[in-house]
């Protein structure tokens, strides 16, 4: 299968000695190996640990092995083992990786912040995709290092070199792998590096990681601080063209989580120019997750203290929504797989509820206890831990795993809690109610997940009877095919490949799950189609190994109900169903809007662009034009030509870049408040493609 598919989210001159940059780059590599050979000369070879082998044993040696000797064992030097595999480091050489240059250098702007140092950062992103990243902290030192290097050039050229290792340099830090800054050095193709300390300016210059121009002063000033300047490598990267939106939400994010700093982000190639400073921290990023939703307690509950060496920061606010949105943070690194401070608070705030709600009679003795996800249900918090030495599991840093963070962030929730829920009993009281209100909605919802369950049993398969399945029973080779009534669901079933596409018409609009409880989603009889087609289950019950289909594709009618209906079925796949969304198993697909006959010949094209420019490449004398409202308009040929057929098909990919502005989006969209959703049109009415009146 070949399919045509776009990922959318829910970016030598010579020198003044006469050489060129090249030539210099080149000098200053073989000065770096000869610097090295002589260093392996000065080693004493020690061989305790040689093992003979006598001559029958060496002809036992295949003739692989015999292959297999000293010449063939590589050593990496320096930065090059970056370069061979940037993935290791960064993650991808996708747009990912691209955008992870910039934060681990304003990261180390942020450690400066964090020991008192900092409180102005500036990003630029130049007319060339260029970063610049300046902040006002100590200066990276530039005193000479044991190595005999200064150390500004050990940092930006050695693997695991830095500040936060070890001593006082750092008490609280989100780089402790320290291969931060040498990585984004040796994957660019350019870095200048300018240092204000001890009273002048120090500047340094690197290629590929390479240093091309030695430290040397450029100026005298009494200010401090680091400017860093660098270009993507485009031999390393895919693209090496920024995203403003990105970056934006990472370091708003940033200032968010270090309350008092100033942020701003300035982009030289279209003037955007935005400032980021909260002095309400964590409480402010709380509200303004929760800025378009209706709210329970005004003003977040929030509450910090320290013990030992562990800052436990925690600001929480319920909404009238049937979703939780939790964020933990440990030294601004989005733990996005949670861990022990994420657990300890669940424990706690759920025994606080359930204490409270005793305690006022809200549940009788004879009640069952309140569930952690109905405590949970419409509740937005921000979990911010900064830790002296934190245990990350895994490279990417997603999981926290200090085990005595569980009992500190527990004591400190149950503490804060308790003091709140005696001094607010009104809003607590609610608070509860709404928790009490899911519990008996999640048992109406169990009664109706069991009895789909008992029906499947007895109808043997279980599969829904309008779903028109695939014969290939591999996964990794089948797809589904949403499709929008029973007459488009007609054609596609006619003109598809019955080996590996499964076709599910679905009768009109499916229920809004914004507006929904679980039980409600149950009960609605398309979405229950869906949960037995797909066979992974929902909510906590989800298990993606258990899909029937790598892609679920949505499939319907190019006017203003298809895109309502296909933003109901996206709202469901991203609130029940999200690894499906996270992993990239969905898909939308690309009908086409018109058909354009001349002679004997036709011609497709998907927007009123590219039928304007096909109508002067085939000329418009004599051609008519059919424009496509409803999939049922096809024939099942061309159903399967323009859209089905995977040699010649154009599909968009359903990405979730970030799930803060996924959340965001869907709330505006589908939520109860009308205003965020008038301004959202009127903000984006412009880019507006295809409008159906």
């Amino acid at each position: 299968m070949d399919d045509k598919v776009k990922n959318v989210p829910l970016t030598a001159a010579g020198t003044e000695d006469g050489q060129t940059q090249e030539e210099k780059r080149a000098a200053a590599v073989a000065k770096q190996n000869e610097e090295i050979e002589l260093e392996l000369e000065d080693a004493e070879l020690d061989t305790s640990d040689v093992e003979i082998h006598t001559d029958e044993q060496s002809a036992a040696v295949t003739a692989v092995d015999a292959d297999y000797g000293a010449d063939q064992i590589q050593i990496l030097e320096g930065l090059e083992a970056v370069r061979k595999r940037p993935g290791m480091y960064i993650g991808s050489t996708s747009e990912r990786g691209l955008h992870h240059l910039v934060y681990e250098v304003v990261d180390n702007a942020i450690d400066e912040a964090l020991a008192g140092y900092c409180d102005h950062i500036e990003v630029t992103i130049g007319k060339d995709d260029s970063i610049t990243v300046v902040d006002n902290g100590r200066g990276i030192p530039v005193d000479m290092h044991e190595s005999g290097k200064p150390a500004v050039e050990v940092v930006l050229t050695v693997l695991h070199a830095g500040g936060k290792f070890g001593g006082e340099g750092y008490k609280v830090s989100g780089g402790l792998h320290g291969v931060g800054v040498s990585v984004v050095n040796a994957l660019s193709s350019s870095m200048q590096v300018a240092v204000k300390r001890d009273g002048h300016i120090y500047a340094i210059a690197f290629e590929r990681g390479v240093t091309t121009e030695p430290m040397h002063i450029i100026g005298d000033t009494e200010e401090t601080g680091t400017k860093v300047h660098f270009c993507p490598d485009p031999e390393i990267f895919t693209t090496t063209v920024y995203s403003f939106d990105t970056l934006k939400h990472r370091l708003r994010e940033l200032a968010f989580l270090n309350h008092g700093i100033t942020i701003r982000l300035i982009d030289e190639r279209d003037g955007k120019d935005e400032l980021f400073h909260y002095d309400g921290g964590i409480s402010s990023f709380v509200e303004h997750l929760n800025r378009n939703k209706e709210v329970i307690n005004p003003t977040p509950i929030y509450f910090n203290a320290q013990k030992d060496d562990t800052m436990v920061e925690i600001a929480l606010q319920y909404n009238d929504s049937y979703q939780e949105n939790i964020y933990s943070f440990v030294n601004n690194i989005n733990t996005e797989e949670g861990g022990t401070h994420l657990a300890g608070f669940k424990i706690a705030l759920t025994r606080a509820a359930n204490d409270f709600a005793k305690k006022q009679g809200v549940l009788k003795d004879k009640d069952p206890k309140l569930s952690g996800d109905d405590v949970r249900e419409g509740l937005t918090a921000v979990i911010s831990l900064k830790i002296r030495e934190p245990q990350f599991e895994g490279q990417t840093k997603t999981k926290l795993g200090n085990s005595e963070v569980r009992g500190i962030v527990d004591s400190v929730v149950t503490e804060g809690l308790s003091e709140y829920f005696e001094e607010n009993p009104a809003i607590t009281k609610q608070i509860v109610e709404k928790a009490r209100m899911a519990s008996r909605a999640r048992e109406a919802a169990r009664k109706a997940r069991e009895l789909t369950r008992r029906k499947n049993a007895l109808e043997g398969t279980g599969l829904p009877g309008k779903l028109a399945d695939c014969s290939v029973r591999d996964p990794e080779q089948c797809e589904s095919h949403l499709v929008e009534g029973a007459s488009a669901g007609g054609s596609a079933k006619q003109g598809r490949d019955r080996r590996f596409q499964a076709i599910l018409p679905l009768r009109g609009k499916i229920l809004n799950v914004e507006k929904a409880r679980l039980d409600k989603v149950f009960a609605n009889a398309e979405i229950r189609t869906m949960i037995t087609a797909f066979g992974t289950g929902i909510s906590d019950d989800f298990d993606i190994t258990k899909r029937r289909y790598d892609k679920i594709i949505i499939m319907t009618d190019a006017d203003v109900d298809g895109a309502h209906i296909r933003t109901l079925l996206l709202t469901f796949l991203y609130r029940y169903m999200k690894p499906l969304v996270e992993q990239g198993h969905v898909y939308i697909a690309q009908p086409p809007l018109y058909l354009i006959r001349k002679g004997k010949k036709h011609y497709y094209t998907y927007s009123d662009d590219e039928l304007q420019q096909k109508l002067d490449e085939v000329g418009r004398d004599g051609a008519t034009v059919q424009r496509y409202k409803g999939l049922g308009e096809m024939n099942p040929d061309q159903l399967w030509e323009t859209t089905m057929d995977p040699e010649g098909r154009t599909m968009l990919r359903v990405r979730m870049e970030d799930a803060e502005e996924a959340d965001e989006l869907f709330t505006i969209l589908m939520g109860d408040k009308v205003e965020p959703r008038r301004r959202f049109i009127e903000e984006n009415a412009k880019l507006v493609r295809n409008l159906d009146i």
